[in-house]
């Protein structure tokens, strides 16, 4: 392949839906974004339009290869990157979705989550899948769709039914959808959000799956996250072959190339996502992570990691933008938190959803605490910036806890990086180096070089790592008498949020 043709990779996120061009060198090209409505039909519930996703994604692809002055023939090959967790389930023969897609922070599935705990507990699955019983994973989505959508269990078990997470139902209308036979696949880190993969055979579980009453017609077909699945419909991308597709989070551990064992990334977005590679061996975690697949390029062998999944931190800093007015945008949360010299004393606990890893307490909400009369909207600016490297720290020391082999630095990426006093605090509470690459869009750029891979683009992970280069250091500076006070501070916070909800609170 010559170094003028391109991958597009398309970044279908919680918050927007983008399409990103790259060049050989991994250097962006050109990009477009849209944002699509986030809906909240009642206090726990978080939808989106798979229709307005779909238009949005058409919408981008078309604008980013505008930017670059693009043909079809100039793509090599796209890839796709996705909000994990998220379900989509649609008519197999219309391509209507039967409802809107249940966002990966959606709390609604909470009984039937006890439900299935009944028998086995909040482990019952995790030997099979990794994980434990949640509202996050996607099956349980599925069960809820099925449960309460006139007429949708006996459409399932006619075979008129599909599911997918937000890859697969980008994929099925990008390859063709209704009308063109669109390929119906996932990949296998998608897959093993699911609850219902199998870790090992990277299969479905039929014994989940009837657990949960999922019929198996409804599931996407599993393959690796490096191949060839099938090629765009006409349109701006015609005959270009779709060939890589990577949950988001792991998207950004291969983008950050975080291709060794023991080599560990922290997505800063809507949630943080902390993942380690452990290697070709599934590891069972002792201290509240998930095991999850990292990547499988191809026929090799399959790679997995270990996983701490925040729900709310960037999402938080939009709460505070959205609900609260107490700045107009995003990034003016950084120079509120700057006009204070520290939190006042002052933490924010954001368990709007719950508390996910190390904790996975779905009975917790969130809690500002430790309020007097002395803080101020800095104080709390400050607390809600200081809420996300908190919360990473707890991961951290989950993950050091697990693996038996601490960490000595950190990378980082994800829209919130650019954070400078974020970061800084973030290795000052860690108490190591914290390290943003040159190239901060890695979720994308991990999805692209999946691609890339599949067909010859890039000859190796050893190329791939090649281009990976260091932007930005951050070391601790803080004293660690203080670090552990702030910490131990932060640790009080939480159990303020636990026992929240009970059989009176919704």
């Amino acid at each position: 392949m010559t170094d003028s043709r391109y991958v597009l990779a398309i970044d279908q996120g919680t918050t927007s839906s983008r399409a990103i061009v790259f060049d050989h060198a991994g250097t962006i090209v050109a990009s477009d974004q849209l944002e699509h409505e986030q809906v909240f039909p009642r206090a726990g519930w978080v939808e989106h339009d798979p229709v307005e996703i779909w238009d949005n994604t058409r919408k981008v692809i078309g604008g980013a290869m505008s930017k670059a002055n693009l043909d079809p023939d100039d793509v090599v090959a796209v890839g796709i990157t996705n909000q994990r967790e998220t379900a989509v389930v649609w008519d197999r023969t219309t391509g209507e979705p039967v409802y809107n897609a249940i966002v990966w922070q959606d709390t609604r599935t909470q009984k039937i989550v006890d439900r299935l705990a009944e028998d086995g507990g909040a482990d019952r699955y995790k030997d099979v899948c990794g994980l434990p019983l949640a509202t996050y994973f996607a099956g349980p989505k599925v069960m809820w769709v099925l449960e309460n959508v006139d007429g949708a269990r006996e459409r399932a078990e006619a075979g008129d039914l599909m599911f997918g997470t937000t890859d697969t139902w980008v994929l099925w209308n990008l390859t063709g959808g209704a009308e063109n036979d669109g390929v119906h696949v996932t990949d296998v880190t998608n897959a093993s959000r699911t609850m219902l993969m199998d870790l090992r055979t990277l299969a479905w579980d039929e014994d989940v799956a009837a657990d949960m009453g999922i019929p198996l017609s409804m599931l996407p077909e599993i393959r690796s996250s490096s191949e060839v699945y099938g090629e765009c419909r006409p349109g701006v991308l015609k005959g270009a072959p779709v060939a890589g597709i990577l949950g988001d989070q792991q998207a950004a551990t291969f983008g950050q190339a975080c291709l060794e064992k023991g080599s560990a990334k922290n997505t800063y977005g809507t949630g943080n996502f902390m993942l380690l590679n452990t290697g070709t061996e599934p590891v069972p975690s002792e201290n509240g992570l998930l095991t999850t697949v990292c990547y499988k390029l191809g026929e090799e062998e399959t790679v997995y990691a270990l996983e701490g999944s925040i729900a709310v931190t960037g999402s938080l800093v939009q709460w505070v933008r959205d609900n609260l007015g107490l700045i107009r945008e995003a990034p003016e949360i950084e120079e509120l938190a700057t006009s204070v010299d520290d939190n006042g004393g002052a933490y924010f606990v954001p368990a709007f959803s719950g508390l996910f890893a190390p904790h996975w307490r779905p009975d917790a909400r969130g809690a500002l605490v430790g309020l007097t009369r002395y803080v101020n909207r800095g104080h709390v600016a400050r607390a809600v910036l200081e809420s996300t490297a908190f919360q990473t720290r707890e991961v951290l020391d989950a993950m050091n806890a697990d693996s038996g082999v601490p960490l000595e630095e950190l990378k980082v990426d994800g829209g919130m990086v650019v954070n400078e006093t974020l970061m800084q605090f973030q290795a000052d509470i860690l108490g190591v180096d914290v390290v943003r690459p040159k190239v901060a869009e890695t979720t994308a750029l991990g999805a692209a070089y999946a691609a890339g891979l599949a067909v010859g683009y890039w000859s190796s992970t050893e190329e791939i790592a090649q281009n990976w280069g260091e932007g930005k250091r951050w070391s601790p500076r803080m004293d660690e008498g203080e670090r552990e006070r702030l910490y131990r501070n932060w640790k009080k916070a939480v159990t303020k949020t636990l026992d929240w909800v009970d059989d009176d609170v919704d």
